[in-house]
């Protein structure tokens, strides 16, 4: 039994059919889901969506895409919630930074080190977005004293960024940029890196799977990627679910499926 660790099954785009994709992902041997939130407009939703589905796992973030609508009482806000502690919440994310967009990067950093510093203080585990900003943000974290460590989602770096992440206790989001032939950097880098460190999720409903171009992603997809990452790392599939669902219940605290 598998794990979609990074799915964002509160979005419209899954509103018509949810019941439909959760039970073709159970019958794809995917029975369980973290959702990571990206705005403060999502936060009530979640605990909901768990309480429907209780091997559905959330985060609270603030998604660097989406700082313009946000403003200090998220972060109050936030704060407020992670003292409730309300029963599915495994992290704080999706946060971190995007050097492609047109937010203000001074604004991206405030915001970030502000999760980070809630992340420590609750003893949670965070989930980052990087893109374009990979030596920024490692420098900030650095600054945080996290011992539950992180996700750096839907990795596509180089396997020396990879690296110094994991030595600051993270693991890596393995996704559908592996299936891509043309990802050459990211598959070789993958190829490398010790399984202790790797998670699978789909980012659905976007990020789609080496021709399922156009196609709203779906955790059903995750054996395709278990397959893709089994072939890179030349271990049986069985073997390698295993031992990431074992990740799982380490990076997140949640039990390993029986």
């Amino acid at each position: 039994m598998l794990t979609d660790t990074h799915i964002h099954l509160d979005l419209k785009e899954y509103a018509d059919d949810l019941p439909q994709v959760l039970m073709c992902s159970e019958n794809q041997g995917v029975s369980r889901w973290i959702v990571p939130a990206i705005s403060s407009a999502n936060w009530a939703r979640l605990p909901v969506l768990h309480q429907q589905y209780p091997n559905l796992y959330y985060a609270f973030g603030l998604h660097p895409w989406f700082l313009a609508n946000e403003t200090d009482q998220a972060l109050i806000e936030l704060e407020l919630l992670l003292q409730q502690r309300p029963a599915g919440l495994v992290a704080i994310g999706e946060c971190g930074l995007d050097g492609a967009i047109e937010v203000p990067m001074s604004l991206q950093i405030t915001m970030l080190e502000k999760q980070l510093a809630l992340a420590s203080e609750y003893q949670l585990p965070v989930i980052l977005h990087s893109r374009k900003a990979h030596n920024e943000l490692l420098r900030i974290v650095k600054k945080f004293k996290l011992p539950p460590g992180g996700v750096w989602h839907a990795f596509s770096g180089s396997r020396q960024q990879a690296e110094q992440f994991i030595e600051l206790g993270f693991m890596l989001g393995i996704g559908g940029v592996i299936t891509y032939p043309r990802a050459e950097k990211t598959r070789k880098a993958v190829a490398k890196l010790p399984v202790e460190s790797l998670l699978l999720e789909t980012d659905g409903p976007t990020m789609p799977l080496f021709q399922r171009q156009g196609a709203r992603n779906e955790p059903a997809y995750i054996p395709e990627v278990l397959m893709e990452l089994s072939m890179l790392k030349q271990m049986s599939p069985d073997m390698l679910g295993e031992a990431i669902e074992r990740n799982v219940e380490k990076m997140f605290r949640i039990p390993v499926q029986k």
